[in-house]
């Protein structure tokens, strides 16, 4: 079992001073994050999307933590791969030299962006956005397969001008043939995409264990029936990530009502910008009875579920997933508890979401501590308290470094859970 943190840079009652001490302290979580013996930080990207999200240049913010920290890996969750976003070759070439600055620590997912707001400010066509993160991912899984690069696609024609050299994508990053890749996954149907691409699922959690062991068997049946032909690289990854919220604290009580609150605010900002709902209440919450708030509104979306009320909602348990609280809030014994639910359905890392709009930053601080010192351990191998002496990143960082001349392999490795 791993254990990573995702980054979404969530603020209540934003101002550009509050906003740049925002992004100060997720660079100080995620180094505290190494401290406390997780594997991992992820970074998402949004655009445009105030109070929801600030982290609109992830490659910028995991710069700076790899920077700082010397062993934790640092994972795209996730670029918005759709090409107005993006372009396919710049992806490549930023995540190679992030992959070589960070000493060969980088994950890379790949995400749609999530609402209308962000494809207008970058005239993206939502109707192509599948098969450009597609097409973007075989790009990317086909960039270094070769000393020099063309592509022709269905979307994309990519060649040097008539009499030059075919293009070269430089640098050439540490994990060969390039870092592992991820799909983000915020509906099941987009878990069986990652599965028949042979790319990592990083699902979304906050619709409870139920939709986690529903995701995961959907996960596994496509693993075992694809046939390869939709591989989008030489390398299968069928790494299966999920997002667990948490807030952990000595005062379990305490520990619950800051969390709804905070996940009060999630689904509030996302709602809003998906034009569901009002503007998150935010820093206005702190007295409310957020944890019946919260149980009343989820009630409320699945009786409209049931209702047919809905229709792009197509699982029962994602209608209300936004106001679910049944996660790792509480004292260590209960994210503990909540792990091994986790672990049961078979998940292979747990994605810590604890920076949530109206959390303080002690309170971050103190969940991370609480993870690292009481929850963490219980899942290490004995004499594997230490995540750097464990082989799983630190040897096989070694062992990619050693072989970064090789190529890929045609019998498409299975990048191990």
């Amino acid at each position: 079992m791993r254990f990573s943190m995702i980054f979404e840079a969530q603020l209540a009652s934003p101002t550009p001073d509050r906003e740049r001490q925002l992004l100060r302290d997720c660079v100080e979580q995620a180094v505290a994050a190494e401290a406390a013996g997780f594997d991992g930080v992820w970074a998402v990207e949004h655009h445009s999307l105030t109070r929801y999200s600030h982290m609109s240049a992830p490659e910028i913010f995991l710069a700076a933590v790899a920077a700082r920290t010397s062993r934790i890996r640092i994972g795209h969750g996730a670029v918005c791969m759709p090409f107005n976003f993006n372009y396919p070759t710049r992806v490549a070439e930023r995540i190679a030299m992030l992959d070589v600055l960070s000493g060969g620590r980088l994950d890379v997912g790949a995400a749609r962006g999530a609402t209308a707001q962000e494809a207008a400010l970058a005239n993206v066509d939502p109707e192509r956005t599948y098969a450009e993160i597609e097409e973007a991912l075989r790009i990317i899984g086909r960039a270094w397969q070769e000393e020099t690069f063309e592509w022709h696609g269905a979307l994309l024609d990519i060649a040097a001008p008539e009499g030059n050299e075919r293009h070269t994508i430089l640098p050439r990053p540490v994990q060969r043939p390039h870092p592992p890749l991820f799909l983000a996954c915020t509906k099941p149907d987009t878990v069986r995409r990652a599965a028949s691409y042979g790319v990592g699922a990083l699902i979304f959690g906050f619709a409870g264990l139920d939709s986690v062991r529903l995701q995961k068997r959907m996960h596994a049946e496509t693993v075992a029936t694809r046939t390869g032909e939709e591989f989008v690289s030489s390398v299968v990854n069928d790494s299966f990530i999920a997002l667990a919220p948490t807030i952990v604290l000595d005062d379990a009580a305490e520990a619950r009502r800051v969390g709804a609150r905070g996940q009060r605010f999630f689904g509030e900002s996302i709602g809003y910008w998906g034009g569901r709902r009002p503007t998150p209440a935010g820093d206005h919450t702190h007295d409310d009875d957020n944890i019946a708030y919260m149980r009343r509104l989820a009630a409320e979306m699945t009786a409209r579920y049931d209702r047919g009320e809905l229709p792009m909602v197509k699982d029962r348990s994602l209608a209300a997933a936004n106001f679910n609280i049944d996660h790792a809030y509480g004292d260590a014994e209960t994210a503990i508890d909540y792990v091994r639910e986790l672990e049961a359905a078979g998940v292979d890392e747990v994605m810590c979401l604890i920076q949530m709009g109206t959390v303080e930053q002690e309170i971050c601080l103190e969940t991370i501590r609480q993870w690292g010192e009481n929850v963490i351990p219980r899942f290490r191998p004995p004499g594997t308290a230490d995540p750097s002496a464990r082989p799983g990143i630190r040897a096989a960082q070694e062992a990619l470094a050693a072989t970064a001349s090789a190529t890929a392999s045609a019998s498409a490795p299975v990048v191990s859970a």
